[in-house]
């Protein structure tokens, strides 16, 4: 979005002059993320994380291509080749707990982002392009990660591969062709760990790609923020640098130290010990769980358990699915003028409720498919499609919003009694 008021880049140096001439790099840093970018000025701590969560793409691009100088995708060696990463490489613990950990916290960060645009209808126009752009994002995180998670070659990777490359044998007619294509053979193996290496390797620098697009979409319409009120003013925005690059620097600071406390002294506090034991096709696990950013998704895979039109496991694939796919319709879905929940009292409480909803099924998907927690399950989904496809369609037909500030900028400092009372004035006269 282009603000008449924003800072013109206007380069003294003259290398500077020369490469802003020829190469004009810097005037687009300065116009993306520098004083050429205003922004909503009542930003709060809850837009972090979409900084925080560039910072993550990074930090495990990085870590993945060093260990990829140093791991076999062999199932003969595999495994051998992470405890030699671990042990003899230098360094090499560090960018094993390093990345392992960091696809966890991605996830986290992830997920408060995600949550924080339900709340404040991020998705609602003219931003349906980021919100849907994202959603891709987050569907193309799940593909890598997953693949990451086959990578060790341990317990938990074999069958968890066995296990989620198989729900594709479900889909009716061409489900085994695919299952087969997937691994390369009828069962993972070194052609699969092959194919989920590879893919695991490309696949974040096309998710950097469609970041570039998120940002992109992002600044045509500009920022959203806390009121859900458009900027109406130069008085509403504030420059990106300073003010948010420093607030964005606090965020990253304790964002670090609650990352290095995990990779230091519990790194595998978000890990699963079975993994730690080779693959053995032979021996099948007691519980087999994805990794637990999935669990949501794995406990709706699993509440369907009977037969009605079509088989239970393909209405689990599909439910599994949905639940991404139903965000995809969020801006069609929720129809009410108002975005941010601040302001919409009956969508706050309904929101909270989804919360948790969605903390039972992280919950759940962790747990034995056992009663009570099949049941459980089945409620906690059912509530889930029951939120984004009837209740929230109704609430934004009939909930009465609260009133909103007239700009970001009496929501910030209040009303400006004296301009009040002069429009009184005129409208009197």
């Amino acid at each position: 979005m282009s603000f008449p008021w924003a800072k013109q880049y206007e380069p003294t140096n003259p290398f500077m002059k020369y490469l802003d001439e020829k190469l004009p790099l810097p005037r687009f840093v300065y116009n993306a993320v520098g004083a050429g970018y205003p922004v909503p000025r009542n930003l709060s701590y809850m837009w972090n994380f979409g900084v925080l969560a560039g910072f993550c793409l990074v930090l495990q691009i990085v870590t993945g291509v060093v260990l990829a100088m140093h791991y076999a995708a062999n199932d003969a060696i595999a495994f051998d080749s992470v405890e030699h990463i671990m042990r003899d490489v230098n360094w090499g613990w560090l960018m094993r707990y390093a990345h392992a950990n960091g696809a966890s916290f991605f996830f986290i960060v992830i997920y408060l982002h995600i949550f924080r645009g339900f709340y404040y209808s991020s998705y609602k126009a003219p931003r349906e392009m980021i919100w849907l752009i994202g959603v891709v994002i987050f569907l193309l995180m799940m593909a890598t990660a997953f693949m990451g998670y086959v990578l060790p070659w341990g317990q938990m990777s074999f069958w968890g591969a066995k296990v989620i490359t198989g729900l594709f044998g479900a889909i009716p007619l061409v489900g085994e062709s695919i299952q087969i294509w997937l691994l390369g053979g009828y069962a993972p193996d070194n052609a699969a760990l092959n194919r989920f290496f590879s893919l695991h390797f490309l696949l974040p620098f096309v998710i950097a790609g469609v970041v570039i697009l998120h940002i992109w979409a992002l600044h045509l319409p500009g920022s959203s923020n806390p009121t859900g009120v458009e900027v109406k003013s130069e008085s509403d925005t504030l420059p990106f640098h300073p003010y948010y690059t420093a607030k964005d620097g606090l965020g990253l600071a304790v964002f670090l130290i609650l990352y290095a406390a995990f990779v230091f002294f519990m790194p595998n506090a978000l890990g699963h010990p079975d993994n730690y034991i080779p693959a053995n096709p032979l021996s099948t696990p007691a519980l087999i769980v994805p990794e637990w950013y999935f669990y949501p998704f794995y406990a709706i895979l699993r509440a369907f358990t009977f037969d009605f039109l079509l088989p239970a496991k393909l209405w689990g694939v599909l439910a599994m699915f949905a639940a991404i796919l139903v965000w995809f319709f969020l801006p069609w879905l929720d129809k009410s003028p108002v975005r941010s929940g601040r302001y919409r009292p009956l969508f706050r409480k309904f929101f909270w409720i989804l919360m948790l909803d969605m903390a039972a099924l992280f919950y759940l998907g962790g747990a034995h498919a056992e009663e009570p927690y099949i049941m459980l399950s089945q409620i906690a989904t059912a509530y889930y499609f029951l939120h984004f496809l009837v209740i929230l369609p109704i609430i934004s037909s009939i909930e009465k919003p609260e009133p909103l500030p007239f700009s970001i900028t009496e929501a910030v400092l209040g009303p400006d009694e004296k301009k009040a009372q002069g429009d009184s004035a005129g409208t009197a006269a």
